[in-house]
């Protein structure tokens, strides 16, 4: 059974705030005849993200006559009247507070190349679920954008979980990995993100640096304190680096879930966490290149003690930065590997994942077609496994759902909505009505909608004509104690709520749902518990798939440089789409033990 809260949103919504399929057998091999996508080229999307009215990045001319030294270019800003928030003088730029008119000054003065805003990046990925509009099987709906390819019209998986070996684990062919020792033993995984529960049992305290950059926010600083208020970056981290029989002390777990936990792509690995995000989910241009300055400082070239490392950025946004690529190309050029997620809006490959010297990731779902949601291009390099991801999240923090009718076999399938209150009601299974939906079809819609019925009882509801929202806030102040929605075609259901209820509300599969109205009148239980594992969907879950996946190939062969490696991973992946490389899946699934071994 699959449990999962419901909060999708992409890179748009994701401005204000931040919003996260598969279990147990043997892998098959995709193949070209997989469902495709179609092979037009996307047109960008212009889209502008969001920035501080006062927070500029100062590049300035690198080379020639009128290149300045650093101390001097701390000063032209000074002399316009900016304050300097932050120096990178390998990057030779600034990032500073400005008034429009020092802005102009600045942009006047023959040393400077460009002023730019410092633009506001963000994580891109969501717990998995799907808006009441969209299609089902746990995909989200993309942003208003040019869809790249339609959902998958098959339900048969090419991977799934067994124990603590998700889908994703199994599609990147991990336990063979592990039984052969290639774990990424001696190479870094740098995470920048919104930082980490370092308590988790899956991390086993191993954690090698962290280090907060969100500086507005306060008492952060601690890996082994509150700092991932979203749950991201816990939940990309446990991708990479989950330990295999050490979730035990974690209790909170999925209905199915091994009591274990989850194991990661890249065991071995030394984990750091660069906090670039905060509790939004949101962070800086400025902050991420602090992050990704530091992550580039562990390399032993660089004064560090790692002799590689890989920089996973699960982030991005629609603007380009003339800054943001000095840094990338800096880290690069020091000797990491950059590896970035393409996106969640169904649209052009978002930054940082679409500048040169980053490894582009898409995702895909259990059935091997990409993403409904995954951004595309001529940049994408790889895909990764980046729908309904099991991993962990901060004790406590996540929620795992339950349902059951008596006289019904066991439930599926069940989601708690993204903003259900938590607890465990049972008692009598009420259908809601039609309402003002389609009759006969028990939708419960219109917004004076009531039934008494429902006072102290479940009330059974069908998806369809109106949102989730409504159906819900109807069942409530009709009195009910609990809400089960049940879906009008094949496949799970999530829920995004605009408001937070005090009762369990989730989300059944159609089977299910009609099930239990078959067997009316009837009682039942539902339940929304806390929980230290949950899915998430996004491209934010396909990176750290691949960055591990990069991990364990460069550490089996440490002499390669990261374009070597680049060229390893791709030339090695399993082509998925249309042959050869494509807009969708790049090069194609990522493929690590090939990549070491040639098979």
């Amino acid at each position: 059974m699959k449990n999962a809260r419901s909060l999708p949103y992409a890179l748009t919504t994701l401005a204000l705030i931040l919003a996260a399929c598969g279990q147990p057998s043997t892998p098959s091999v995709p193949s070209a005849t997989a469902p495709q996508p179609s092979t037009s080229t996307p047109a960008p999307v212009a889209t502008t993200d969001p920035a501080e009215p006062d927070a500029y990045l100062v590049g300035f001319r690198q080379g020639g006559i009128a290149a300045l030294s650093v101390n001097s270019q701390a000063q032209r800003v000074e002399q316009a009247g900016g304050q300097v928030r932050a120096q990178w003088g390998n990057l030779a730029a600034v990032a500073a507070r400005l008034t429009p008119a020092q802005v102009a000054k600045l942009k006047a003065d023959p040393s400077v190349e460009y002023v730019e805003p410092d633009y506001q990046r963000h994580a891109l990925g969501m717990r998995s679920g799907a808006t009441d509009a969209q299609a089902a099987k746990g995909k989200p709906a993309p942003a208003p954008a040019p869809t790249p390819a339609p959902v998958s019209t098959s339900s048969t998986p090419l991977w799934t979980a067994n124990g603590e070996t998700t889908w994703g684990d199994t599609a990147l062919r991990v336990p063979s990995l592990q039984s052969s020792n290639y774990t990424g033993a001696g190479v870094a995984v740098c995470v920048g993100d919104t930082g980490i529960d370092g308590n988790h049992p899956e991390f086993q305290r191993r954690l090698q640096g962290f280090k907060n950059f969100v500086t507005s926010e306060t008492n952060r600083n601690d890996a082994y304190q509150l700092n991932d208020v979203s749950h991201h970056g816990t939940h990309v981290s446990g991708t990479i680096f989950a330990q295999y029989g050490a979730g035990t002390g974690a209790s909170g777990l999925q209905s199915g879930e091994s009591s274990n936990g989850v194991g990661g792509v890249a065991t071995g690995a030394h984990l750091y966490m660069a906090r670039v995000l905060g509790d939004t989910g949101s962070g800086s241009s400025s902050q991420i290149i602090n992050g990704v300055n530091w992550c580039a400082a562990q390399l032993k070239s660089k004064g560090g003690t790692e002799a590689h490392v890989v920089i996973s950025l699960s982030l991005g946004g629609g603007s380009a930065s003339q800054t943001e690529q000095r840094a990338y190309t800096a880290a690069y050029n020091s000797g990491a590997l950059i590896v970035a997620a393409t996106g969640n809006d169904g649209a052009a490959v978002s930054y940082p994942a679409a500048y040169t010297n980053v490894l582009a990731v898409g995702a895909i779902d259990d059935t091997g077609t990409v993403a409904s949601f995954s951004n595309f291009g001529s940049k994408v390099a790889l895909v990764g496994p980046g729908v309904h991801v099991l991993s962990s999240v901060p004790l406590g923090q996540g929620s795992a759902a339950s349902a059951s009718a008596t006289g019904v076999a066991a439930f599926t399938d069940v989601s708690g909505a993204d903003k259900s209150g938590r607890g465990t009601f049972s008692g009598n299974i009420v259908a809601a009505g039609a309402g003002t939906g389609t009759a006969g079809s028990n939708e419960f819609c219109g917004t004076s909608t009531r039934n008494t019925a429902l006072s102290g009882n479940i009330a059974l509801i069908g998806r369809g004509t109106c949102s989730f929202e409504e159906k819900v806030a109807n069942a409530v102040a009709s009195g009910a104690k609990g809400v089960m929605v049940y879906n009008n075609v094949a496949g799970a259901l999530g829920m995004s709520l605009t408001n937070s209820y005090s009762i369990p509300v989730v989300g059944i599969t159609q089977t299910d749902g009609k099930a239990t109205l078959a067997k009316l009148p009837t009682t039942g239980t539902v339940a929304v518990t806390a929980a230290d594992y949950e899915y998430f969907d996004g491209t934010s879950m396909a990176t750290p798939h691949v960055s591990a996946a990069a991990a364990v190939v460069w550490a089996a062969k440490p002499t390669l440089t990261p374009a070597q490696l680049t060229t390893q991973l791709t030339s090695t992946a399993t082509d998925l789409g249309a042959a050869g490389k494509d807009n969708y899946y790049g090069y194609g699934l990522v493929n690590p033990l090939k990549a070491i071994t040639g098979n």
